[in-house]
C-alpha cells in the first residue's frame, strides 16, 4: 500500500495500472464493468461457465446442483481420510506420519474436479494415471507462462523446438482425447431440455450431475465441441489449482494458531460426531467455512485480477486518491490487487492477523468517504461472506457481471475438505512457519509443499 490506492507500474516497455482501492476495484468490476474485458489469460476459478448460460439459472438450480455435489465432495474426502489411516496402520511403531498436504490436496481437488465437472473419476488420491500426469504437467506450464515476462511459446516453431514446450504439447493431447471422449458420451446420452426444466431437475438421484452433463442437455447439438472443451479445461487447472491452495493456507494458519484448531475441532464434534457431512450439517458449521474464508482473505487464488479497458474511461480517485480521478486510455491493463486490499489497514482491523471471527464484526466505513463498510446483513442468507458484505474489499471470487459461478463450489468442497481431516487427524506443521516459502503466480502455493505431522485423534475411532 506504500504506492498508494491507484498507481502505475512500469515493466520494461509496457506500463500497467495497479488498484488497491475497494471503491476502484467495484467501479471496474461493477458499476462501470462492461467497459472492461478479462486481459492476458485471467486465471480465475471457472471463469468460463457463463458462456454456456450457467449464470443465468435461478439459484435454486444452484441450491439443488450443490446439495448433489456435497454427496461428491464428501466421498473424495473421506477417501483422503481413509488413505491417511491406512498410511498408520503399515506403521504400526509410529503414531504419527509425515505428508506433503498440499500435493494431497492437489490430489484431492483433481478427483472432486473430475466427478464434479466431467463426470469422470481420475482416481489421483490412489494412483497415477497418464492423464493425471498430464493435468500436473498443464499446471507447471499455466505457472510457468503466468510468470514469464515474454512469451516466447507464441514464436513460430516454439511448440516443436522447445522441450518443455514439445512435452506440454503432448500433455494437451492427452487431455483433449480423455475429454473429447467425455463430451461424445454426453452427447450420445443427452436429454436435451430447456432452462425451466433444468431447474426442477433432481440432481441428487441423477447417476451423471456434472456440469458435463447440464452444459451438453442445455446446449444439445448447437454445442461446440471445441469451445466446450477448452471451457472444461480452464475448469479443470483453475478449480484444482484454486482449491488445493484454499486447504494449504487453511491449515498452515491453523497451525500456527493452535486454540483455533481446537476450537474448529470442538465445532466438528458437535455437528458431525463421527458422521459424515450433509447439505444440512454443512451449514451449521460455520466457524469452518470462516476459516476457509479467513484464509483466502490472507491469501486470495488467485492474487490479481486483470482488466483490460475497452474505452476511455476516469477511475475514481478511491481512498486517499486524486479527488479528480484517474484518467486511463483504451487498452490499459490494470492489476487489482486482491491481496493489497485484502490486507489493507485501511478497510481491516489488524489485517496482516489470521482472525476467522472477524466476518462476524460489522466495521463501519468511518471517515472513508465512498465505503460502505463491512456489514454481514448485507447479504441475508449467503453461507460465506462475499464482496456484497465488505463493499468490494473482499474480492476472493471477483464481482460484479463477470464474478466467478464457481465460488459456493469451490468453498463448499473447501468446508468439507477441511472438517473431514480435522475431524479424524491432529495436524502439525513439520518445521518452522518461516521455513514455509510463498510462490506467487497463477495462486499463491508453496515452494516445497507443507509438511506436517498428522496423528489419529484420540477420540475417533
Amino acid at each position: 500500500m506504500q504506492h498508494g490506492s491507484v498507481y502505475k507500474l512500469a515493466f520494461g516497455p509496457k506500463a500497467f495500472v495497479v488498484v488497491s482501492d475497494p471503491i476502484v476495484a467495484r467501479h471496474i468490476l461493477r458499476e462501470n464493468a462492461f467497459s472492461y474485458d478479462k486481459a492476458l489469460g485471467s486465471y480465475v476459478f471457472c471463469s468460463m461457465i457463463s458462456i454456456y448460460g450457467l449464470n443465468v439459472i435461478a439459484p435454486g438450480f444452484h441450491a439443488l446442483y450443490l446439495e448433489a455435489m456435497v454427496k461428491v465432495f464428501t466421498d473424495c474426502s473421506e477417501r483422503t481420510t481413509l488413505k491417511f489411516e491406512k498410511l498408520l496402520e503399515d506403521i504400526q511403531a509410529q503414531d504419527t506420519i509425515e505428508l506433503d498436504l498440499e500435493a494431497e490436496f492437489s490430489s484431492l481437488a483433481l478427483d472432486i474436479i473430475g466427478l464434479g465437472v466431467f463426470n469422470y473419476d481420475f482416481g489421483s488420491i490412489s494412483k497415477e494415471s497418464p492423464v493425471i500426469k498430464a493435468v500436473y504437467g498443464t499446471l507447471f506450464e499455466a505457472e510457468h507462462r503466468s510468470t514469464f515476462y515474454i512469451p516466447y511459446w507464441k514464436f513460430p516453431l516454439a511448440s516443436w523446438i522447445v522441450p518443455r514446450q514439445r512435452k506440454f504439447q503432448y500433455d494437451l493431447k492427452v487431455i483433449n482425447d480423455c475429454l473429447d471422449g467425455l463430451i461424445k458420451n454426453a452427447k450420445e446420452t443427452r436429454q436435451e431440455t430447456d432452462v425451466e426444466k433444468l431447474q426442477q431437475r433432481d440432481y441428487s438421484n441423477l447417476k451423471d450431475a456434472s456440469l458435463l452433463r447440464f452444459f451438453v442437455d442445455m446446449r444439445g447439438a448447437d454445442v461446440d465441441d471445441r469451445q466446450l472443451r477448452d471451457d472444461l479445461m480452464t475448469m479443470l487447472i483453475a478449480g484444482h489449482e484454486t482449491t488445493a491452495a484454499v486447504l494449504t493456507w487453511s491449515i498452515f494458519l491453523l497451525s500456527q494458531n493452535p486454540s483455533k484448531m481446537k476450537k474448529a475441532q470442538a465445532e466438528i464434534d458437535a455437528v458431525l460426531g463421527k458422521g459424515r457431512v450433509t447439505f444440512d450439517s454443512l451449514k451449521k458449521l460455520e466457524y469452518i467455512r470462516l476459516i476457509v474464508v479467513e484464509s483466502l482473505r490472507l491469501y486470495p487464488q488467485p492474487p490479481l485480477l486483470i482488466r483490460r479497458s475497452l474505452k476511455p474511461d476516469t477511475l475514481p480517485g478511491g481512498y486517499k486518491g486524486q479527488k479528480d480521478g484517474y484518467k486511463i486510455p483504451t487498452g490499459t491493463d490494470i492489476f487489482i490487487s486482491v491481496y493489497n486490499l485484502h490486507r489493507s489497514p485501511y478497510f481491516w482491523d489488524k489485517p496482516d492477523q489470521f482472525e476467522p471471527e472477524r466476518f462476524l464484526v460489522q466495521r463501519k466505513s468511518e471517515d472513508i468517504e465512498g465505503w460502505n463498510g463491512f456489514d454481514p446483513s448485507r447479504s441475508p442468507g449467503a453461507l460465506y461472506p462475499n464482496e456484497i458484505v465488505a463493499d468490494f474489499a473482499f474480492l476472493p471470487f471477483g464481482g460484479g457481471p463477470r464474478k466467478c459461478v464457481g465460488d459456493q463450489f469451490a468453498l463448499m468442497e473447501s468446508t468439507i475438505a477441511l472438517a473431514m481431516l480435522l475431524q479424524k487427524f491432529d495436524v502439525k506443521l513439520k518445521g518452522s512457519p518461516d521455513a514455509v516459502e510463498l510462490v506467487t503466480g497463477a495462486t499463491i502455493h508453496t515452494k516445497n509443499g507443507l509438511w506436517c505431522k498428522l496423528r489419529k485423534r484420540a477420540n475417533v475411532q
